[in-house]
């Protein structure tokens, strides 16, 4: 699969594609911010509509998008998409009213419902085998799960230097690396096809997914970890700067204990260890008014740490010993 990397056209792109990709990462990090800067504790119904705005335009416009461009030379087409992102993540830490982020966001969408179809519909003719535009599929899907990884670590790694605005322009640098990539790289000219009316091409798509029983049930179980992963992505930055009173660089150190959780998710699970740890938190939860003797962090926030990193409470204690570590930065807001 990795040798796939080697070929000069495909590799260009895929650069293309994860450069982008880190850039969105960025951008997500800083929306949540901005977003609490506007409306305080209601930036979770904030990040709530901006997110479902985000849906709503990249779904529905998607298919309109593939329609409109279908006969159209790809390279402009992308490249313009990106550059069209760029622009309107330069404009972000500009604004001041929580409407702007609204319609921000939905610019940013419609050129990405743009850009995607396109680039996913380039790769067939790049790899005509299809073996290797299986693997190439596999490589793309691999990009979008490292980026959920890497890119709330590398947001909170330049948190801890930089403010957040800064992010947005990582954000405006991954768009025009890809638009660079992409304008130095010679596509395959489009295979003629049979030219279908607008409003099959339209509802082709989803025609075909919805008539495909395992694509269904691949939607079902999308949906099921998207519903557990939005409160994280809505209420972290919440929970962190309103219910801890904590500051952008708690929020940061947070970005960096979720990569890790991410990551243990990786190794072998201990049910008997696990539920001893957190019938412990429970404990501790419900003694809110009661804190560790040695270094004064209250129970309940140990407990917090301790069930979202996975972590012993009491290991979580013995890092507060080590001066300006991740674990002492969030306990001591």
């Amino acid at each position: 699969m990795w040798a796939l990397l080697k070929h000069q056209v495909f590799g260009r792109l895929f650069a293309a594609q994860v450069v982008a990709l880190l850039g969105t990462g960025l951008l997500t990090v800083a929306l949540g911010l901005l977003a609490f800067d506007l409306a305080g504790a209601t930036a979770g119904a904030v990040l709530g509509i901006a997110y479902t705005i985000k849906m709503v335009a990249y779904v529905g416009l998607s298919p309109v998008a593939v329609a409109l461009v279908a006969n159209l030379p790809r390279r402009p087409i992308l490249i313009t998409a990106d550059l069209a992102r760029a622009t309107v993540a330069l404009s972000l830490p500009f604004i001041t009213e929580v409407w702007q982020v609204y319609v921000a966001i939905f610019l940013l969408q419609a050129a990405s419902a743009t850009f995607t179809p396109t680039f996913q519909a380039t790769i067939p003719d790049v790899l005509p085998d299809e073996d290797d535009y299986s693997r190439a599929l596999s490589l793309s899907r691999l990009a979008y799960d490292i980026e959920n990884l890497i890119s709330p670590a590398f947001a909170g790694v330049l948190l801890l230097i930089i403010n957040y605005h800064w992010l947005f322009g990582g954000t405006v640098i991954g768009f025009l690396f890809s638009a660079l990539l992409i304008l130095g790289t010679a596509l395959p000219v489009r295979k003629p096809s049979k030219e279908l009316p607008f409003r099959s091409r339209l509802t082709r798509g989803i025609r075909i997914y919805l008539a495909t029983p395992r694509l269904r049930g691949l939607l079902a179980l999308t949906l099921t970890g998207a519903a557990a992963s939005a409160f994280v992505i809505v209420n972290t930055v919440v929970v962190v700067r309103s219910g801890f009173s904590g500051t952008d660089r708690d929020v940061a150190c947070t970005g960096l204990f979720w990569c890790r959780l991410h990551a243990r998710g990786t190794r072998p699970a201990r049910p008997a260890q696990t539920a001893q740890r957190q019938a412990g938190n429970a404990v501790w939860c419900i003694t809110t008014d009661r804190a560790d003797a040695r270094t004064g962090v209250p129970y309940a926030k140990l407990a917090y740490l301790s069930d979202t990193l996975g972590v012993d409470r009491h290991r979580l204690l013995n890092h507060l010993d080590t001066a300006g570590s991740p674990v002492a930065q969030v306990c001591a807001c």
